[in-house]
């Protein structure tokens, strides 16, 4: 029997409860100890505290929130359109919340948290953001900014969304320099980045790390057609035999992102709670949905893969 209308309903409210919690949590940190103190971050706050201060220097000023906004409805937009509306609904609320959290916040962060040990405020701020930002994905939540730019990239280029994440902070701290040429802040933005991606991975136990399911269950059909819907993963179904009953049985294999744990565990809790499960940490998927293999064949194996293909055609012939 799958979830009542009201259960699955509340627990759309309290994911998004939290997720508006967690945001302004995500708020106080950044604001109060990273941007403050004209640290760089990485993502689209980056970028926006970068074209505040280089206004500022020209003589223009306006809080940090103005380009912040413009460029995240840009981008939310942009992503309606490109990925679809599955993939925007939790980030235009993350935006929107974000959106007014930001700039309502700059009134009370006129000074810096720890405004003597700046080292010491970045490092904390930073794992206040990490875990932010691990609670928000757990959610299935997204703050919107670089990681829509990453998965447009991603869907065109086939570059992995960690790397073109991490090539987009490293512009952003490196135009930083332009404006500042302070060493110790373009050190502590790099600290910042790292320490905040560290934090992301140790809270969220490794969000883009991918794990394998096992699952067996006599409504293989039904928690199968809920996982492709709600989870947007593929299913494969194996024929296996229980030894000790020798009664045939289907098998579903699911490959996941580990920040979907907790969607298909609740999916098939909700079917059928005396499924069995496997959970297993894979090291690496390469293939549609996951990352790019970027391992080229060598000049003799591609001749060789040749030779191959051609002695293949003239069989055929």
């Amino acid at each position: 029997m799958g979830i009542s209308k009201s259960a699955k309903l509340w627990r759309e409210v309290e994911d998004y409860i939290l997720i508006f919690l967690t945001l302004l949590l995500y708020t106080f940190f950044w604001r109060g100890f990273i941007f403050s103190h004209e640290i760089t971050s990485g993502g689209l706050s980056g970028i926006a505290s970068v074209i505040t201060w280089a206004c500022d220097k020209a003589g223009m000023t306006f809080d940090v929130g103005w380009p912040y906004n413009i460029i995240n409805g840009i981008l939310v937009i942009l992503s309606v359109i490109i990925l679809g509306w599955k993939f925007s609904i939790r980030t235009v609320f993350s935006v929107i919340v974000l959106g007014i959290s930001i700039p309502a916040s700059g009134q009370f962060f006129d000074t810096p948290m720890l405004p003597d040990d700046p080292a010491m405020a970045v490092i904390i701020g930073s794992i206040g953001i990490g875990f932010s930002l691990a609670m928000i994905f757990a959610r299935g939540g997204s703050t919107g900014g670089t990681d829509i730019i990453a998965s447009i990239i991603n869907k065109y280029k086939h570059m992995a969304i960690g790397r073109a994440l991490l090539a987009i902070d490293v512009i952003t701290v490196g135009l930083s320099w332009f404006i500042f040429q302070d060493p110790d802040k373009l050190v502590y933005s790099f600290i910042q980045i790292i320490t905040c991606n560290l934090s992301v991975d140790f809270f969220l136990n490794g969000y883009r790390q991918c794990v394998q399911f096992f699952i067996i269950s006599s409504k293989y059909e039904e928690i199968s057609q809920l996982i492709i819907k709600e989870a947007g993963r593929g299913v494969t179904l194996l024929k296996g035999v229980g030894a000790f009953s020798g009664s045939d049985m289907k098998v579903m294999m699911v490959i996941a992102r580990r920040a979907q744990t907790a969607t298909i565990m609740r999916i098939v809790k909700d079917i059928d709670e005396r499924a069995f499960i496997t959970e297993a940490p894979v090291r690496g998927v390469y293939g549609e949905g996951f990352d790019v293999n970027y391992v080229k064949p060598t000049k003799k194996q591609r001749e060789g893969l040749e030779e191959v293909a051609s002695k293949a055609s003239q069989g055929e012939d």
